[in-house]
């Protein structure tokens, strides 16, 4: 590895060109990394419904050609000036957001949303100098979310990149850096249920089975799970979730419902969808007194959430969470240890394996939502 530090290195990416058009693999130029910047080897990618809702790019400003991609693992090439703490050879998760362990967000032990690398959906550049680092066919290529991991190599601020133990298999650990971990800390970190206590789960995609994951390590006694798509239920057991709500199924409010099954509502809620409906009722869901519902899901910009005062005075809890409320650098290597001590099973999300020169096979997977996560191996 060491003859390409300081130098470009020519590699494969997929790069989408325009909206909804399959990726092209492509020769790409990726220039070395500069001041606390570093390069990266990428070995295994995921798709994310993220990656897929900004190609389609149905409702946000699209920015083309750009290489996708925010799910990963891989191995350090070479790093930038002013990085000290990861050297060539370490093996790294990239993250859609980071810690630069120095803004008052990265200072407070509360929060996970730092000033300087929170998600920019519109960001197609490094922030050292506004510039890209990949260039294909002559033309600069928009970065996505700060990693770009559908390329061989890529280059990504060192704040956004989380230092694992490099025993862990990186096939398994990359489905940690967005999705998975986002449901899994919404509950363990911010819903918090207690040893034998009452969560209902909103969507159970691979966000939601995440949260659901976190319910079933926390040994909550009943995990609900509520999804119009009746067809996710059979896979959502091994989960933990042992029973299943379709709002279709009902005449009446779908939070109704679940106060009635649960003697006044659930103890903790976790909502996975961005459906304004769905957060209103996993807030309407929970038991007065001590209920707690958590929003993970993004819904659009202008979506107002209505509910009564009243339902917060009878000490309801609403709460949102950002990335499952994960300090990346901080954070990360924790849930890496917790699925190399069996507590968080990562397997059971992996539904498909596809090599890279396949990856639109992986759109395609998830345009039909077919599966949990797809993992792209960047070896061949």
């Amino acid at each position: 590895m060491a003859s390409t530090v300081g130098a470009p290195i020519i590699c494969n990416a997929a790069v989408a060109w325009e909206a909804g058009k399959p990726l092209v693999i492509e020769k790409v130029e990726v220039a070395p990394p500069k001041a606390m910047e570093v390069r990266v080897k990428i070995k295994y990618t995921s798709l994310c419904h993220t990656d897929l809702y900004f190609w389609e790019a149905k409702d946000q400003t699209p920015l083309f050609p750009r290489i996708f991609g925010h799910e990963a693992a891989g191995i350090v090439e070479s790093v930038g000036e002013g990085v000290t703490e990861l050297k060539e050879g370490d093996h790294v998760l990239p993250v859609f957001t980071g810690e630069c362990k120095e803004c008052v967000h990265c200072k407070s032990e509360e929060s996970n949303m730092c000033d300087l690398l929170r998600i920019n959906t519109d960001r197609g550049v490094m922030l050292s100098d506004g510039r890209s680092r990949f260039t294909a066919k002559g033309t600069p290529i928009n970065h996505f979310l700060g990693t770009s991991t559908f390329s061989e190599y890529t280059v990504v601020h060192v704040g956004s990149l989380a230092k694992l133990d490099p025993s862990a298999p990186l096939d398994k650990v990359c489905i940690l850096s967005c999705g998975i971990s986002t449901g899994l800390g919404a509950t363990l970190n911010v819903a918090k249920p207690k040893k034998g206590s009452t969560v209902a789960i909103f969507g159970l995609g691979a966000v939601g089975l995440g949260a659901a994951e976190g319910a079933r390590i926390a040994g909550a006694s009943r995990i609900i799970g509520i999804d119009f798509n009746p067809n996710r239920f059979e896979g959502a057991r091994k989960f933990g979730i042992n029973e299943f709500l379709n709002p279709k199924d009902y005449d009446k409010p779908i939070q109704e419902v679940i106060a009635e099954k649960t003697n006044g509502g659930v103890d903790r809620s976790v909502e996975c969808t961005g459906n304004v409906e769905a957060m209103i009722s996993a807030f309407e869901c929970v038991h007065d007194g001590w209920g707690v519902a958590v929003l993970v899901g993004v819904p659009s910009k202008d979506a107002k959430f209505i509910t009564k005062p009243i339902n917060l005075l009878n000490e309801r809890t609403l709460k949102g969470t950002f990335f499952g409320n994960y300090k990346p650098r901080s954070d990360l290597p924790s849930v890496v240890d917790m699925y190399m001590r069996k507590e968080l099973e990562l397997e059971k999300f992996i539904t498909h394996r596809v090599t890279f020169s396949e990856i639109n096979k992986a759109f395609d997977l998830m345009v039909k939502g077919e599966g949990l996560r797809c993992i792209i191996s960047m070896d061949h």
